[in-house]
């Protein structure tokens, strides 16, 4: 539909040219007018009695030049919209206060949605419109020309008939899509129709053929208007700040909040509210968080690393995406720059692999190191081994390490004895032991501990020569890894023991999948004890977020650790803080008797005195309190997201090297799916460029090469970027302005009719596949329809609005009037005010039940509405057209 919108704009302006010899009832001095020269390019001499061959060849050759300059600007527009994205994407930090949790800090963007599209946005997408407007009056020597201001009406008629035409037929079967923001669309939609208005009251009705200081200037300050009435809209201060009514009723006769009040009761209950900034950062993250559920849900045995790379590539494909994006987009893929989220993955994928790279170089290191740091031994033990292990490292590498006890709690050779010497790692070996031997007596004493320590590290070359292994080329070919010291704990086990946990708080993840919370065992460890076990509610429930559980841990003689198994329950939060409690009731003493195990429950009086100090008893924590926290993995890769869905990552640029490099490279830029998965769901191979890549690559190097020059968005903000490229763009407008005008010469078309159609549809051709694809990626309708409506109300109050107040001030300077012909421009803004009327009926009218939304809907209506749209265009076109050659009366 995208291409069959743009041979029916071709074939309207071949019909137009046929209309300059029917013109002929115009006076002779129109047939020359556009025969000057222009700011910057001079006529084509001689200009004056050609014939039809000469003039269509000339016609021929300025015709591919525009269109070659306007794909220019399309290319230099791709810059200074990714300058103009890098700038709206700024973002601030907000630390949100949670009572019960510590406080949090979120990253939200700094400008309104509603603010960027209506200023910087619409800005960089009528950039050429708008300047042409300027241009034009000081090449003119601030009078007034047709080309300016015609052709900011005729690009609003092809913005609002025929890029809504093409959009509404391209949304995929049963689909639908409606206005998010309902209220400002309504705003731009009425200052959009209000602009055109405003400039034929100003053409014909306040002061008719004269633009007066007062008329240019109230059109400029119509612009802030704009904006700050839809900013009002956008964030409902109306509805929050002066609806009498807090409650209204439903249809079943319920009471139901209204908008305003639900959100007061946000602001009162939930952090959130107080910042709608802030409740959009909840919104996505939310959607962020759903996206992945769904995808867990398709592939249940999906790894954590295929899904944060699946859900990161959805999210970044399917997330809300701004104009400037859909704009930069389309121009890439049509000159072989390849799909922005394509590269930008892929750009992911290399920095994953050189970390890959990085952590291989890591590994041949050889790593000395303790495995584990910690033993518990009975005193009874005699000896035991401490495992030294080695990892990593070039073949052949002869390692060695000193060792050495060192006294803790425990005094070397009364319970244990000292050792001290050299572990020598010959090449093939992975592990070294140290033996210890514990000093055993029978006297009741509490645990104790000591250390061993490691070392001195140290290679031996093929030489046999012992060096440091640092000095080996700069590069440490060995090093003591942590942990390089080992806690060694003597339990005492002459007695029953005491049971407990180390602390009487832990916490767990929540998808860790069961906890294994450790019992331990100190002073002593002799017979068997049963301790009874439950858990107890609190925030978390059972079942729900945990496994309820009642039983017993057996503790065998000389054993001196048990682990208690809880299930936890993954409820996939982003932020999460539950908790319960695991209580141990008083030990049980088993004894063996004739075989069976028999519970104590009391002791003979000979024997009392001396159980009395050995019997098991519960230590200082007999409660502990679990609380389930959320995943930081989970919730890193949520935030990983959510910076990656920032379209600032995906368009900008860091350096001059990175973008010549860009230009430089060809990449596939299919736009005909946007669905990046096959049928099966998973992820496509890259596609290679195709013919016509390649072609668009070719013939647009010179320009991607001359624009690679502008500095990179990284500069002071995006700011130097922003400038540069404006001033580019005005450079190119000015000549595109010059050879259009020339164009008209060659082939006898005025510049009125060359505005309207040839201009309008060059400078409005990146916009309409931005639409198009918009309108098929995005849930709603917002970019593809409201962004239109806005862009045409800026048009207006910018192109004209800054043209006319200045050309009206100098003439007022010069004691002169600036004078403007109401006559074909005021005929073509009246034809579309009364057409954009119908338009806007139109899609209003879309919102009803039976089709359901702007876009889409019923077969037979999208493209009744289509070609009602398709026709008021071609309409507006004849019309104006006519009008402009005398054939029908104007004013």
């Amino acid at each position: 539909m995208t291409r069959l919108g743009c041979w029916l704009a071709v074939a309207a302006l071949v019909a137009l040219a046929g209309l300059a010899d029917a013109g002929s009832n115009c006076s002779a001095a129109d047939a020359t007018r556009n025969c000057i020269d222009g700011l910057v390019v001079p006529i084509w001499r001689p200009f004056l009695d050609l014939t039809t061959g000469d003039r269509v060849l000339r016609g021929v050759l300025y015709f591919f030049v525009i269109a070659y300059m306007f794909l220019g600007i399309s290319i230099v527009a791709d810059r200074f919209m990714s300058s103009i994205e890098v700038i709206t994407s700024m973002e601030r930090t907000i630390v949100v206060k949670r009572p019960g949790l510590d406080p949090m800090e979120v990253q939200v963007r700094i400008w309104n949605d509603t603010v960027s599209n209506l200023t910087l946005m619409a800005l960089g997408s009528s950039a050429p419109e708008i300047l042409l407007s300027i241009i034009e009056v000081i090449a003119r020597g601030f009078e007034a020309g047709d080309l300016g201001p015609n052709t900011i009406v005729g690009s609003a008629a092809f913005n609002l008939f025929m890029i809504i035409a093409i959009c509404v037929v391209v949304i995929p079967k049963g689909e639908i899509r409606r206005q998010k923001h309902l209220d400002v669309f309504c705003v731009t939609a009425t200052w959009s129709i209000f602009a055109y208005v405003w400039l034929y009251l100003i053409l014909a009705f306040f002061s008719p053929g004269e633009i007066e200081i007062w008329e240019g200037l109230l059109t400029f300050v119509f612009f802030p208007l704009t904006v700050g009435t839809a900013y009002m809209a956008d964030i409902k201060i109306i509805q929050n700040r002066f609806l009498p009514h807090r409650y209204r009723r439903g249809s079943h006769g319920q009471m139901i909040a209204t908008e305003a009040e639900e959100m007061k009761m946000l602001e009162n209950g939930s952090p959130q509210g107080a910042d709608p900034a802030l409740k959009a950062f909840e919104e996505h993250r939310q959607e962020f968080i759903e996206l992945m559920r769904e995808i867990r849900k398709q592939n249940p045995h999906i790894t954590p690393t295929e899904l944060q790379k699946q859900a990161e590539y959805e999210m970044i494909s399917r997330g809300p995406k701004s104009r400037a994006f859909y704009r930069v987009q389309a121009t890439r893929r049509l000159i072989g720059g390849g799909d922005i989220v394509k590269k930008r993955i892929d750009k992911e994928h290399n920095k994953a692999l050189d970390a890959a790279q990085e952590k291989q170089l890591r590994d041949n290191t050889c790593k000395i190191f303790l495995d584990p740091a910690h033993y518990t031994v009975l005193e009874s033990v005699g000896s035991f081994d401490v495992v030294v292990g080695r990892d990593g490292g070039p073949d052949g590498l002869t390692v060695m390490v000193d060792y050495f006890t060192e006294d803790g709690t425990a005094n070397a050779g009364s319970d244990y004895i000292p050792v001290k010497g050299t572990l020598t790692f010959y090449p093939e070996d992975k592990h070294q032991k140290v033996t210890i031997e514990v000093v055993d007596d029978d006297v009741f004493e509490e645990d104790e501990h000591f250390y061993l320590r490691l070392t001195n590290l140290r290679v031996r070359t093929k030489d046999g020569i012992i060096i440091d292994p640092t000095r080996i080329g700069g590069l440490p070919v060995a090093q003591l890894e942590m942990p390089n010291t080992a806690t060694i704990m003597i339990l005492d086990d002459d007695h029953a023991g005491v049971f407990g946990f180390d602390h009487d708080h832990f916490q767990v993840v929540e998808n860790c999948g069961h906890l294994s919370l450790q019992m331990k065992r100190h002073s002593g460890a002799r017979g068997k004890v049963v301790i009874p076990f439950r858990t107890i509610e609190g925030t978390a429930q059972a079942d729900k977020h945990f496994e309820m559980k009642e039983g017993e841990i057996v503790f065998e003689d000389n054993q001196t650790e048990a682990t208690i198994d809880i299930g936890i329950i993954d409820t996939e939060q982003y932020e999460r803080s539950d908790y319960f409690y695991i209580e141990l009731s008083p030990p049980i003493w088993a004894k063996k008797m004739n075989g069976d195990d028999e519970v104590t429950t009391a002791l003979t009086p000979s024997q009392l005195e001396i159980a009395e100090m050995g019997k098991p008893r519960l230590g200082e924590f007999t409660k502990c309190q679990i609380t389930i926290r959320e995943s930081k993995e989970f919730q890193g890769i949520v935030d990983r997201m959510i910076k990656n869905a920032n379209t600032r990552i995906m368009l900008g640029t860091h350096s001059w090297r990175e973008q010549f490099m860009e230009a430089l490279v060809v990449s596939a830029g299919d736009d005909d799916d946007d669905d990046e998965e096959g049928d099966d769901g998973e992820e496509k191979e890259p596609e290679e460029p195709g013919c016509m890549d390649y072609f668009m690559h070719v013939l647009t190097v010179p320009w991607k090469l001359t624009f690679a020059t502008i500095p990179p968005t990284d500069y002071i903000g995006g700011w130097a970027t922003f400038v540069v490229a404006i001033f580019m763009i005005g450079v190119l407008t000015a000549v595109v302005g010059d050879l259009a005008s020339q164009f008209g010469c060659w082939v006898g078309l005025k510049d009125a009719v060359t505005a309207i159609s040839f201009v309008a549809l060059g400078t409005s051709v990146p916009d309409t596949f931005a639409s198009k694809v918009s309108a098929v990626q995005d849930k709603y309708a917002d970019n593809a329809v409201g962004n239109v409506t806005g862009s045409n109300a800026v048009n207006v109050f910018l192109g004209i609005g800054i043209a006319w107040s200045m050309a009206a001030i100098y003439h007022w300077n010069k004691g002169t009037k600036f004078l403007v012909d109401p006559g074909n421009l005021g005929f073509s803004v009246l034809i579309f005010c009364v057409e954009a009327l119908l338009c806007i009926a139109v899609l209003v009218l879309r919102r009803s039940k039976k089709v359901g939304g702007e876009l889409g809907g019923p077969t037979a209506l999208r493209w009744m509405t289509s070609m009602f749209f398709c026709s008021l265009w071609l309409m507006y076109l004849l019309l104006s057209a006519l009008e402009a050659y005398c054939i029908i009366p104007g004013f």
